[in-house]
């Protein structure tokens, strides 16, 4: 529930706990502080936020995240091996893959997932929001790539959050 006065109550309550654990306090001033900065500090940055689409799977969501944190181990024992195997097999490249996904949030979502998974980067997006491009260090079947981050990646999203695909 939004409303002009809290444009987002989850921040706010969020704001106002960091606010008491970071002092490791009860007391009822410092908490009417965390209060006051947990409201006033969404009113002034309510034209930078981006609207969280809702979470329509949150066991699918969980899950997801498992799988996330496994390619993130994979990724970094794959990349310790190419890195300290001989160069010449490494096949790096700029691959473009179409994006399905509309809504800002998700879509930064699949970036960052792509960037902290070691081995690929993303490198831009087309202001059309259409087209994501990434760095592999390795992408000797480009075609593969692109079909994995579809398929791993965009699809679970699209179907964890209640956005549309284009």
């Amino acid at each position: 529930m939004k409303s002009r006065l809290l444009p987002n109550p989850m921040l706010t309550l969020l704001l106002a706990v960091l606010w008491l654990m970071l002092n490791n306090t009860l007391n009822v001033g410092h908490l009417l502080l965390g209060l006051f900065l947990g409201w006033v500090i969404p009113l002034l940055v309510k034209g930078f936020l981006i609207d969280v689409p809702a979470v329509r799977r949150p066991v699918k969501l969980v899950l997801f995240c498992l799988k996330v944190f496994y390619d993130i181990v994979v990724a970094n024992v794959h990349v310790a091996k190419l890195v300290l195997g001989p160069r010449g097999n490494l096949q790096p490249a700029f691959v473009e893959i179409p994006m399905a996904i509309e809504h800002p949030f998700v879509l930064a979502v699949l970036t960052s997932i792509i960037s902290l998974t070691p081995g690929t980067v993303s490198a831009s997006l087309r202001a059309d929001h259409k087209v994501l491009l990434i760095h592999a260090l390795d992408a000797p079947d480009i075609e593969a790539l692109v079909a994995e981050v579809k398929s791993r990646y965009e699809k679970p999203l699209l179907e964890i959050f209640q956005c549309s695909p284009m």
